[in-house]
C-alpha cells in the first residue's frame, strides 16, 4: 500500500507548551481504506527498550495540536510511548473530500493507529492502549469492542456521536418525525452541494463574546476552541464539519456489543458536564449482562464541566490514568 505524501508542519505549533522530558517527532501510517494519517509521536527520554504504548485522538472536530496532543505528551512524560493522530479527512491527515466523518472509517483510524504501534520497534505489542476524548471517546470504546490487541481503553468526557446525531442533545429530538426532517434537510443539502461544486460547512464554535443567552456548554466550547486553544487546522475553531459530514451517523449506532469487551476500560467524566449522560449510559450498557466487569470502571469528577477534561491540568486525573494503564499494560 502506497502512503500519500503529506505536508507536515515541523515547527512546534501546539496549543500547549513543549515538554523537555520527551522526544517529539511526526509520523504517518495508513488505514484499511488507504488513507494516510498524520500523528505526533512522543517518546520518554529516560526509557530504554520496548515500551507500553497509547494512541490518542479527539475531540470530534479537533486536531492533534489541541488536547489529544496534551494527553499524549503528558502520558509520555509518565513513561509511555504515545501518538496523537488526526482522523481521516481532517487536520494534517489525508482523505478527500475534507471535513467528513464516518463511524466505520473513524473506528478504523484507531485500529490503524494500533497497527502502527504494534509494528513499531520501540513498542511492546502486548502492551497497547488507547485514549479517546469527547466524540472520540465513543470511537475508542467502539474500537475496544472490535480490536482484541487493545489491552486498556480510557474515554474522557465522551460523546456517543451516533446518539447525538440521531436523537439530539439529551435525546430531545428522539422521534421518527424529527429524524425524518433532519434526513430531508441533509438530502436536500447533498443536491445543493453537487450543484455548487462544494460542500457547505456547518460552522464551528461561536465567536467570542458568546451571547449571554447561549447555553453554558456552547460558551464552554467557544472559550476553548475560539480562545485558549484556537488552531488554524481545527474544524471546531473555524468553519466546522461539512453539513452532510455526519449524515451516516443517524442510522449506524456504535457500541453495539460493548458488553463483550474483555479488556480494561476506564470511563472519565465531569459531574457538571452537559455530556455526562453519555458516559453514564455507556458504562451501564457496557456492564449490563457482561462477564467482564472486574476491569471496568467509571470515574465522575465532582464539579467538572465538559472542557475541564480538555486542558485543565488541575482536573484531568492523569495520575489515575497512569495507574490504570500501568496496571493493565
Amino acid at each position: 500500500m502506497q502512503k500519500a505524501v503529506l505536508e507536515l508542519t515541523q515547527e512546534w505549533d501546539k496549543t500547549f507548551p513543549k515538554s523537555d522530558k520527551v522526544d517529539h517527532s511526526k509520523v504517518t501510517f495508513i488505514n484499511r481504506y488507504g488513507i494516510t494519517l498524520a500523528a505526533d509521536m512522543y517518546v520518554p527520554k529516560d526509557k530504554e527498550g520496548k515500551l507500553p504504548a497509547i494512541a490518542v485522538s479527539g475531540p470530534f472536530g479537533a486536531v492533534k495540536e489541541q488536547c489529544s496532543g496534551l494527553y499524549a505528551q503528558t502520558m509520555a512524560e509518565m513513561g509511555f510511548l504515545t501518538i496523537a493522530f488526526d482522523p481521516s479527512f481532517t487536520g494534517e491527515s489525508a482523505g478527500e473530500p475534507r471535513y467528513m466523518a464516518s463511524p466505520d472509517i473513524n473506528t478504523e483510524d484507531f485500529m490503524a493507529a494500533v497497527d502502527y504501534l504494534s509494528l513499531n520497534d520501540r513498542v511492546d505489542p502486548e502492551r497497547i492502549g488507547i485514549i479517546g476524548i469527547c466524540g472520540w471517546g465513543g470511537m475508542a470504546l467502539n474500537t475496544a469492542a472490535l480490536d482484541t490487541r487493545i489491552k486498556a481503553t480510557v474515554t474522557s468526557t465522551m460523546y456517543d456521536m451516533t446518539r447525538v446525531n440521531a436523537n439530539g442533545y439529551f435525546d430531545s429530538e428522539d422521534s421518527e418525525e424529527q429524524r425524518y426532517a433532519k434526513k430531508q434537510a441533509l438530502c436536500a443539502q447533498r443536491l445543493e452541494d453537487l450543484k455548487n461544486g462544494s460542500y457547505k460547512r456547518a460552522g464551528g464554535c461561536l465567536p467570542l463574546p458568546v451571547p449571554d443567552d447561549a447555553p453554558f456548554f456552547v460558551k464552554d466550547y467557544s472559550g476553548y476552541y475560539k480562545d485558549r486553544a484556537y488552531h488554524a487546522r481545527s474544524l471546531n475553531s473555524n468553519e466546522g464539519w461539512n453539513v452532510t459530514g455526519c449524515e451516516s451517523f443517524m442510522n449506524q449506532p456504535i457500541l453495539k456489543y460493548s458488553n463483550e469487551i474483555r479488556s480494561a476500560v476506564l470511563i472519565i467524566h465531569g459531574e457538571k458536564a452537559h455530556s455526562c449522560y453519555f458516559s453514564k449510559d455507556a458504562y451501564a450498557n457496557m456492564i449490563k449482562g457482561s462477564k467482564y466487569t472486574d476491569n471496568k470502571e467509571i470515574m465522575i469528577i465532582p464539579g467538572a464541566v465538559h472542557t475541564d477534561l480538555y486542558d485543565n491540568l488541575d482536573v484531568i486525573p492523569f495520575d489515575k490514568i497512569c495507574q490504570f494503564f500501568t496496571n493493565y499494560l
